[in-house]
């Protein structure tokens, strides 16, 4: 199954590509906002729909880091290199300008959920930190609900939950 964005409302509508051939053009509706849009299949287009070529390999290639999403019935996987400093994290919503937007229909995901902040210690070792941004439903690390004024510090391959949605930390090497 292949994902693409309605230009309009940007939901993500599913269709299977094994069904089509290679520069066949297609028509779909958004059930949504009902925009009539076609896309014309090719080997560069479907590849660059679902954004998981070579995942693995960016991991360790940011500078500061990176947040990967696990994919589930809400979204595909997802890398999100994080920055120095604050990086506020939540569901991609058009209009709301966030650090590292993820594309997901988890209404339980808060456009502004939680934020990771990044900063060096005097050794020059990264130090990242996981707070509440706050949400409606809460950040979630290993299971534990955080608090309201929790500051967690956190490390390589720990396991946040922001609505339905599961991220594990990746530190830069």
């Amino acid at each position: 199954m292949k994902r693409i964005l309605c230009p309009k409302c940007e939901n993500y509508i599913s269709f299977d590509e094994t069904k089509y051939s290679e520069g066949q053009s297609l028509v779909f509706v958004c059930e949504h906002c009902n925009k009539q849009f076609s896309i014309r299949l090719g080997k560069s287009k479907v590849k660059a729909l679902r954004k998981e070529e070579n995942l693995e390999e960016e991991i360790r290639n940011e500078e500061f880091g990176c947040v990967m999403v696990i994919e589930n019935i809400f979204g595909f996987k997802q890398v999100l290199p994080l920055q120095e400093g604050d990086n506020i994290i939540g569901r991609r919503c058009v209009g709301t300008v966030i650090n590292a937007p993820i594309e997901s229909s988890d209404m339980s995901m808060d456009r502004r959920h939680c934020i990771i902040n990044v900063k060096r210690n005097q050794q020059g070792k990264l130090i990242y930190t996981l707070r509440d941004a706050p949400s409606l439903t809460g950040t979630f690390l290993k299971n534990e609900l955080l608090g309201e004024k929790d500051r967690i510090r956190i490390e390589d391959g720990a396991i946040i939950t922001i609505g339905a949605t599961s991220l594990i930390l990746r530190e830069a090497e």
